[in-house]
């Protein structure tokens, strides 16, 4: 399993993937923002996505888990 954590405290924009999905190296899972920018999170690797452990509008912390995959 690969943990995806949130590099920076930011606020949830958008969620571009769910369970069961199979995603490649770099593509965009999630996009925070702060401060007005636009920060994608993107697959260190390929895999299936396990779990979503956030939706839009919700705030994270650097080091919460975002998405884990398989």
């Amino acid at each position: 399993m690969t943990e995806i954590r949130a590099e920076i405290t930011a606020n949830v924009w958008m969620v571009n993937v769910e369970a069961g999905q199979v995603v490649a190296e770099g593509d965009e899972l999630v996009i925070l923002e702060s401060m007005k920018m636009e920060l994608p999170v993107v697959a260190p690797a390929g895999g299936t996505v396990a779990e979503v452990h956030v939706k839009p509008e919700d705030h994270v912390n650097e080091g919460d888990l975002i998405v884990t995959l398989a």
